[in-house]
């Protein structure tokens, strides 16, 4: 009996989502896509010297993909997505905050200025193939207050967001532009992966089970 999170045995036309941001669950479910199954592996996400935010996200969007393709050996050949999203400001990439401090600086850099988001998304195809995109989105802040600083801070929406921030939350009032894609700066450009699946050769219209996978 096949393992609850590898996908039912003999379908061919699963859909694996290699990760565990349930933003991204929900982003898919927003266009009628629900993934058979979520599967999401551990990779080392530091950035490589001199590495630029564009090839930082496709690099681990990539590894992400691989990583959880090798825990499906053996298993029944399914469609496999895997995404990342980098915040960069110039050449610098920006973490996913996980301390006050880490989003403090983020938040230093970020204010009253512009900067960029990419998100890079990696499918694996059910006969091997790699197809990959990279969307590129522009944002820009208005200058931040202290008050509006700490404020964000105590709310703890930052943790484990990207450039210290999430857009589809408090974010929103610090934006004063954005040119590009809104779903990719939350995690997934929506327009792209669904091209991407359709051209792979999967249905995408019209999948509307009843509930998504749970991510444990």
């Amino acid at each position: 009996m096949a393992h609850p999170l590898l996908g039912p045995s003999g379908d061919h036309a699963s859909l694996i989502l290699a990760s565990a941001s349930p933003r991204r669950l929900s982003l898919l479910a927003q266009i009628g896509i629900v993934p058979d199954a979520v599967l999401a592996s551990e990779i080392d996400e530091s950035p490589l010297p001199r590495e630029k935010p564009r090839a930082h996200a496709i690099r681990l969007a990539h590894d992400k993909a691989e990583a959880t393709h090798r825990l499906r050996q053996g298993h029944s050949p399914a469609y496999l997505l895997a995404a990342d999203t980098v915040v960069g400001v110039g050449a610098r990439i920006l973490p996913k905050a996980e301390t006050e401090t880490q989003a403090r600086a983020c938040l230093a850099l970020l204010t009253g200025r512009g900067h960029r988001v990419f998100t890079a998304i990696c499918l694996i195809t059910p006969d091997g193939a790699h197809k990959s995109r990279c969307v590129e989105t522009r944002v820009a802040f208005k200058p931040l207050s202290q008050a509006e600083t700490e404020a964000y801070i105590a709310s703890g929406e930052w943790r484990g967001k990207a450039g210290g921030y999430a857009i589809q939350g408090l974010a929103a009032a610090f934006v004063t532009k954005l040119v590009g894609s809104f779903s990719s700066v939350v995690g997934l450009p929506l327009a792209e992966t669904a091209n991407l699946l359709a051209g792979a050769g999967y249905q995408v219209v019209q999948r509307w089970p009843a509930a998504p996978p749970s991510i444990s």
